[in-house]
């Protein structure tokens, strides 16, 4: 059974970088070695591992990792802080058009 990692890693400027892969420790060390110029983390180095899900279905993985790259920076810090309290709440609609806070509709 294959394994995929869903990760964010912490950047020098203080920036989130989210990937995916299915060998959790080789790509954070390609991260840290720079081997890709062209990567967003090569000129934001040194980077640091903030979080990780292990997922069986890689088409899941997917999902979560795009779901947390339309994520804001305060969403992606509750995650990785565990703060599901906070997560919820960040994640709370607060359109004035939402129907909480149209009551007579």
């Amino acid at each position: 059974m294959h394994k995929y990692f869903v990760y964010i890693l912490k950047c020098s400027d203080k920036s989130y970088y989210t990937g995916i892969t299915n060998d959790l420790e080789r790509r954070i060390n390609e991260h840290k070695d720079g081997l890709d110029k062209q990567s967003y983390t090569y000129r934001r180095r040194p980077i640091s591992l903030k979080f990780y899900e292990e997922f069986n279905d890689v088409l899941q993985a997917i999902y979560f990792e795009k779901q947390i790259k339309g994520w804001t920076r305060s969403k992606k810090m509750a995650l990785i802080m565990g703060d599901c309290d906070m997560l919820q709440m960040l994640a709370e609609c607060r359109n004035a058009t939402h129907y909480k806070y149209n009551p007579g509709e």
